[in-house]
């Protein structure tokens, strides 16, 4: 995957509290064996409102999703973390997320920071007044800026780690590649060993 450093670009408004997997990617899309294809469906139920803000042109090109409290909750559908990469975001900016839906963007390089509620009324207001709004998100100082906001936010260090080298868990077992390679080299000849 490759390396999340700096997101630059504009905001996409959806204050809403507890957005669950399934309100996120319907289960009706799951059916597919690929990987792929996904970001058309996302918030397909709700995008039958002629007002829901992914049907606002002027959000057409917005690549950071500011959202309410507790987004991502339900189940463990990594199809939903597809879907919003697919689509177009680049980060996702809320309050609070749930544990597993964090975990399952980081695993693809879909940046999620937690703001205060606060800051992110703040961002929602900003992007609903002028939608051209311009955000800066920096991974390695950990900082979000647009217009009057300047807020810091907290990162697992693991998870920074991941993002900033884009590393996947195969990457992650990758940078172990000398130990492994010293661990098998040390085995007994009669038990099993790895092809190089």
């Amino acid at each position: 995957m490759d390396p999340v450093t700096v997101v630059t670009g504009t905001m996409v408004p959806l204050w809403r509290a507890d957005v669950d997997t399934d309100q996120i990617m319907p289960k009706q899309h799951l059916k597919r064996i690929e990987r792929t294809g996904f970001g058309e469906f996302i918030f397909d139920d709700w995008r039958t409102d002629p007002d829901f803000v992914l049907n606002d042109e002027r959000y057409a090109n917005g690549n950071v999703l500011v959202t309410g409290p507790n987004f991502g909750s339900g189940s463990s559908r990594e199809h939903a973390p597809w879907g919003l990469q697919q689509y177009g975001f680049e980060a996702i900016v809320s309050p609070s997320c749930a544990d597993i839906f964090k975990t399952n963007c980081a695993k693809i390089g879909l940046l999620t920071v937690t703001l205060s509620e606060q800051a992110c009324k703040r961002l929602v207001e900003l992007a609903t007044d002028d939608p051209a709004t311009p955000v800066r998100i920096d991974l390695p100082e950990q900082t979000v800026v647009a217009a009057d906001v300047h807020e810091r936010f907290e990162i697992d260090p693991h998870t920074k780690h991941m993002l900033v080298n884009g590393l996947d868990a195969i990457g992650l077992t990758l940078e172990q590649d000398a130990d492994i390679a010293a661990f098998e080299a040390r085995r007994p000849a009669f038990m099993p060993t790895t092809p190089a």
